[in-house]
């Protein structure tokens, strides 16, 4: 429960607000738009939720939901500029300028009756090799020598026509129809592009929403080594470093001879080392890599197998800026496990991904807004920021989300106590309570059940 916005809330809108000032004076937030999204961001550290029904009731009915909801939908708040300008105030907050962009997706079930979210579709489960109804998020992550953020975000989606297509095909390849009598790939709708030009665009926007931000590199895994991606980033970036990984199966060249990336690393092992795993421990690996020319991409690429200790598999690392020696590759590649770290927190402390069902495409990219936002405010607390100037590690979200759970149920009762009518105020707040916390009746139990036909038949037969 929380009466008023916390002072690290407060500080982080204001700086939101001047950032968005400064990209443009029409984007400014009225004062009722400032006090809607500072109650949403305590209504999600209250309930790690985004449900108005939740909000109406942990700020103790100050909002009406119908009045959260009308806001959400209707008010004239620039939320293509609120994430951009929130990473901005974060940035000029901590005087950062240069770090790490790293790509990641996320796959969030949803409910089969959920029809009318964005982008929802049948994404198949990887713990149990079967299929749930979901949507899917392109992340993009800046990582920096203190903190990492999250910068912005894509919703993905299949085509339905190239699937539908696709799921005809593989039926008439089991009936054996041959290929010229199936039919032809249909074209691609541009309205549902692949997961690699989504995180392209994705860079191409930071690229020119930060034209003096430095970019030391971008991370990505195997779904993203392609050519088209590689070629893309080095378009918006030339000479930047890309780290991606590449399947087994890849085709390397040996002088004129093709091999997979399996079968030329087996005659090539490599030799034992010790990294740095992002920058803090040291690791043991068995890592080997060469410059090799590789056939799909048309150019020389720095190939690289690696194998920590305790692991079987071998795992292949592809760097486009071969200037880089393998070492700096090899560590430079375990930044890209942090943004695993911010998926696991946002799913667990930032709302969206318990009830945030609102229907269309804004009730899906808005919900998400604020969850980012929520993230981003936590670098403002008192807390977190004195960590960052003393060059201490980090105060995990989880812990952060506690204490300032803790702090907003203080503040009520510092209210309460420091208020001259001070047992009145008590009496109206048990009230409130009272009201808002009633107890509904329960379907598990019998009692004040009619008739039952089991206990008396029971009963008939001892």
């Amino acid at each position: 429960m929380f009466s008023q916005p916390l002072p690290f809330i407060k500080e982080y809108l204001n700086q939101l607000e001047v950032a968005l000032k400064q990209e443009n004076p029409h984007n400014n937030l009225s004062k009722i738009q400032w006090c809607w999204l500072a109650f949403c961001l305590m209504g999600i550290l209250v309930t790690n939720s985004i449900c108005w029904a939740k909000f109406e009731r942990a700020g103790l009915k100050s909002y009406k939901k119908m009045a959260l909801s009308a806001m959400f939908r209707r008010a004239k708040i620039a939320w293509n500029s609120l994430l951009i300008c929130s990473v901005r105030a974060v940035l000029h907050k901590h005087g950062i300028t240069e770090g790490v962009l790293v790509i990641d997706d996320k796959d969030h079930s949803r409910s089969k009756n959920a029809e009318k979210l964005h982008h929802l579709h049948k994404i198949r489960d990887k713990k149990t090799s079967g299929y749930f109804c979901g949507q899917n998020i392109v992340f993009l992550q800046l990582v920096t020598k203190k903190f990492c953020i999250p910068v912005s975000f894509a919703f993905y989606s299949p085509d339905p026509v190239l699937t539908r297509w696709q799921q005809e095909v593989r039926k008439l390849k089991k009936l054996g129809i041959s290929k010229k009598d199936r039919p032809k790939e249909p074209k691609r709708s541009i309205e549902y592009p692949k997961k690699y030009t989504l995180a392209l665009q994705l860079l191409k926007n930071f690229a020119c929403e930060f034209p003096a931000f430095k970019v030391t590199c971008v991370l990505a895994d195997a779904l993203y080594g392609n050519s088209l991606f590689v070629d893309g980033v080095e378009g918006i970036w030339p000479g930047v470093q890309i780290i991606t990984q590449l399947r087994k199966n890849q085709k390397v060249m040996r002088g004129k001879k093709s091999l997979s990336c399996q079968e030329y690393f087996e005659a090539y092992k490599g030799w034992n080392q010790e990294i740095f795993i992002r920058g803090d421990k040291k690791n043991g690996v068995q890592a080997g890599g060469a410059r090799l020319y590789v056939p799909s991409h048309h150019k020389k690429r720095l190939v690289i197998a690696l194998k920590y200790e305790g692991e079987n598999e071998y795992r292949y690392l592809m760097a486009a800026n071969l200037s880089w020696n393998m070492k700096d590759v090899m560590q430079g590649y375990t930044l890209r496990w942090l943004v695993e770290v911010f998926i696991e927190d946002w799913s667990s402390h930032c709302g969206f991904c318990s009830l945030a069902k609102q229907c269309g495409v804004e009730g899906s990219e808005r919900p998400l807004i604020l969850s980012l936002l929520f993230d981003h405010c936590f670098l403002f607390h008192l807390s977190q920021t004195n960590l960052i100037k003393n060059k201490l590690p980090l105060a995990t979200l989880g812990s952060l989300v506690e204490k300032s759970r803790v702090d907003a149920l203080c503040q009520v009762i510092r209210e309460i106590v420091e208020h001259e009518n001070s047992k009145e105020l008590f009496r109206d707040f048990e009230k409130t309570l009272d009201e808002i916390f009633v107890l509904r009746p329960s379907r598990k139990h019998l009692n004040a059940v009619q008739e039952n036909v089991t206990f008396e038949s029971s009963r008939k037969v001892a």
